[in-house]
């Protein structure tokens, strides 16, 4: 128990390293000395100083601090989903992105952008909503084209969810093409960018992954009985079909708050949570709140890279998540043909 509260400790650290290098870099410099007295000013009224010129504060405060929770949000969100659909399924290369529900989510997300573009808070809540749903269909109608004799095989389950992101993508794209001006940002929303900033976006999502992560938290243990088999579990007692479906939905919400304003980030559901589960151990209960923090730091690193690789341009953060994820599935999908994960 030592050894896992100091797991938790310093992964606990690590995302405030994240946190600190996220808001210090950027196409701006911003002096180690303004961010600190802008900040202390805001969270007391002290520090105030005039060195340093009103923009920094609107950069630090409304640019690049909601920037830092929005990722880390979306990196916890991904992993911690991906670590409930691996469990789930019993596979290691279920995540949102490899079986289709990012693109659904992602889907659901550009549709309601193309009703009504965000504009206030109610507007943003709509697209979680809408992402929520594209999610929920994609993981119902994948789940069901792999199931083959009551159980989910691992090459029907990644053909369905390749055909289904297909078939989304395709949706989406055909949207961007048919839509207005504004709607063409969600361009950089399929390449893991946000079309917008501010802590509105923040403040949209926060609900729904409070209540996501709760439920995944509390699955652990039935996500542990699980792994033994359907009937074992049910002679444990778990009402094995209720709590998948309880898994698929908070999972699903989970992955379309990560989707509705960050975009389509590949990889990220699978990394973690299978790195998390070599270091650690399959334990679901402790797997998925150290994936939610796992995650957060994972991408907020890979956020800073993205920023910085083609300074003062920024790069997607999607595309630096599938420069590295891509030979990880391939070293996964190696090791599936030696050996068994569960």
């Amino acid at each position: 128990m030592r050894i896992r509260w100091r797991t938790y400790l310093v992964f606990i650290l690590c995302l405030g390293v994240a946190g600190i290098l996220s808001i210090l870099f950027g196409a701006a410099s911003l002096p180690v000395r303004s961010i600190v007295e802008i900040i202390l000013e805001a969270i007391s009224g002290i520090g105030r100083s005039t060195d340093w010129p009103e923009s920094y504060r609107v950069i630090l405060l409304q640019v690049r601090l909601p920037h830092a929770v929005l990722i880390a949000l979306t990196g916890g969100a991904l992993a911690s989903s991906g670590a409930a659909y691996q469990g789930l399924f019993r596979n290691p290369l279920a995540d949102p992105y490899l079986i289709g529900v990012a693109s659904g989510a992602g889907l659901g997300a550009v549709i309601s952008m193309a009703i009504r573009w965000p504009e206030d808070l109610f507007g943003y809540t709509l697209i979680p909503a809408g992402a929520f749903i594209g999610a929920v269909l994609t993981v119902i109608l994948v789940y069901f084209l792999a199931r083959v004799d009551g159980i989910v095989p691992l090459t029907t389950l990644i053909l369905a969810g390749v055909a289904v992101s297909a078939f989304a993508s395709a949706l989406t794209s055909y949207l961007m093409l048919r839509s207005t001006d504004q709607l063409y940002r969600a361009i950089t929303f399929l390449l893991g960018g946000s079309p917008v900033s501010g802590w509105q976006p923040v403040l949209a999502i926060l609900p729904y992954l409070l209540i996501a992560y709760t439920g995944l938290v509390m699955s652990g243990h039935r996500l542990n009985v699980l792994q033994f088999g359907e009937d074992q579990a049910k002679q444990l007692g778990v009402h094995v079909e209720r709590v998948k479906i309880f898994i698929i939905v908070v999972a699903s919400l989970t992955t379309a708050a990560a989707v509705s304003f960050s975009g389509v980030i590949g990889f990220v559901g699978l990394i973690v949570p299978h790195t998390l589960r070599i270091l650690v151990g399959p334990d679901y209960r402790h797997l998925i709140p150290l994936s939610i923090l796992g995650g957060a730091v994972g991408l907020l690193f890979a956020d800073l890279l993205a920023r910085v690789l083609m300074a003062p341009q920024s790069l997607p953060v999607g595309i630096v998540t599938a420069l590295f994820g891509a030979p990880f599935f391939l070293w996964i999908l190696r090791q599936a043909k030696t050996q068994v994960f569960w």
